[in-house]
């Protein structure tokens, strides 16, 4: 009886390790500052935004003044011999018919459909970087179910020799046990290579080399309350979508650019300007000049060049808008996917923590009766098993529940840096 006990208070302890927290261990907001601070594909994405940033001011660059200045010198045979000049050039356009302010507007919605590329791409490493932390604490946790499932057999094993050895067992025994170990060694080394994987996977979205991972995490604050919710949400900030709608205007902008190639222009234009030559040996000056000017362009024939660029940025911007509808239409497909999943792993979470708890009760309950003969070693086998079970569909629940969190967040426009940094649970207030 007092192996009994025992044997109960190592299956209790064995299953409280799926609610034991490790000492200092890694938090899921550790891993996404860590992915903030290394990952090359949110620096890459950050820079190029910052490159595009710069095509506003350069296409208001073009409504400035502008100053250069000219020299040349040359040399001829014909008695004048070398010469040479330099000269200031000064333009400042006064009109071009539209031609900068709709560059700028195009450029301007370029810029906002970039930033809407860099929130996709920080969605897209967060969300790899939970699925690396959901991975790898199920890996963790599969380690360690196989890990004390080979000590509790190693005792059970132990304590069968001891009854075979006294006649109150039979070899039979001892065999079964030995076979259910082996199984379970095979089961570990299986999960021992699947946590190799994953903690090479974490490194790779993460930049750093995984500790032991807190298994608690607090759902994300930002979770839609139903699925009605998710759809307006996704609407208001799902990043594809806004990209979309900000590459339509960019070109709406580009038509008024297409037809401004066909407007008057007007520009102001001066130089100054003075020569040398060197004739016989001597240096003569000729007269310093200077000139401004208005100048006035008026295209009076381009070869239906104009005609033909404005039939092509309407088509464009004709195609840009189907191409927010069929976008539209995907974002709520995977609105309604990440809603569905969620809901389905929730229900799994629930319902395999229910049946860790009845395995736990059967476990003990067929100990105790097989201290009194009235459960053979086959009993035990199985409950053994079904414990085991157990703990690790409720560990993969938990992961399923975290990565479709995640999945849900992107979906609706809100997977960020502070997605996981406050606990508090979904109530359907989201950002607009």
């Amino acid at each position: 009886m007092t192996r009994g006990i025992m044997t109960r208070a190592a299956l209790l302890g064995g299953a409280a390790l799926l609610g034991a927290a490790p000492a200092q261990a890694d938090t899921l907001r550790d891993a996404i500052a860590a992915a903030y601070a290394t990952n090359p594909t949110l620096a890459e994405a950050q820079a190029r935004q910052e490159a595009l940033e710069e095509a506003p001011e350069q296409a208001r660059a073009e409504g400035r003044p502008s100053l250069s200045a000219v020299a040349g010198a040359g040399y001829d045979d014909l008695g004048r011999g070398s010469a040479s000049s330099a000269d200031l050039q000064a333009a400042m356009p006064i009109w071009t018919g539209g031609r900068v302010s709709s560059a700028v507007r195009a450029s301007s919605a370029d810029v906002a459909a970039g930033a809407q590329v860099v929130r996709d791409n920080e969605a897209a490493v967060l969300e790899r970087v939970v699925a690396a932390y959901a991975d790898l604490l199920f890996a963790q946790e599969a380690v360690e179910v196989a890990r004390i499932g080979i000590e509790r057999l190693d005792r059970q094993i132990g304590e069968a020799q001891s009854r075979f050895d006294l006649g109150e067992a039979t070899r039979t025994d001892v065999a079964q046990l030995q076979a259910q170990r082996s199984s379970v060694v095979a089961n570990l080394a299986d999960a021992e290579a699947a946590l190799a994987s994953a903690r090479a996977a974490y490194r790779a979205v993460v930049g750093e080399e995984p500790g032991a991972l807190e298994d608690e995490v607090p759902p994300p604050g930002m979770l839609p309350a139903d699925l009605a919710d998710a759809r307006a949400a996704a609407e208001l900030a799902n990043p594809r979508l806004l990209e979309r709608l900000r590459i339509v205007d960019a070109s709406r902008a580009r038509i008024d650019r297409a037809r401004a190639d066909g407007a008057p222009s007007i520009e102001l234009a001066g130089a100054y300007g003075r020569g040398v030559e060197d004739a016989g040996g001597s240096l003569r000056d000729y007269d310093s000049a200077a000139s401004v000017g208005v100048t006035l362009r008026i295209p009076l024939l381009t070869g239906g060049l104009v005609a033909s660029r404005v039939r092509e940025a309407e088509a464009t911007a004709r195609a840009d808008r189907y191409a927010v509808q069929a976008e539209l239409r995907e974002t709520m497909r995977s609105v309604e996917t990440a809603w569905a999943t969620l809901q389905a792993a929730k229900q799994r979470e629930t319902a395999s923590r229910d049946g860790l708890e009845a395995a736990q009760i059967a476990l003990d309950g067929v100990r105790a009766e097989y201290e009194f003969g009235l459960r053979s070693t086959i009993d035990i086998l199985l409950a053994e098993q079904s414990y085991r079970s157990a703990q690790l569909a409720l560990a993969r629940a938990r992961s399923d529940v975290l990565m479709a969190q995640a999945a849900l967040l992107r979906a609706t426009g809100h997977l960020d840096r502070a997605a996981f940094l406050d606990g508090r649970e979904g109530d359907g207030t989201v950002a607009g």
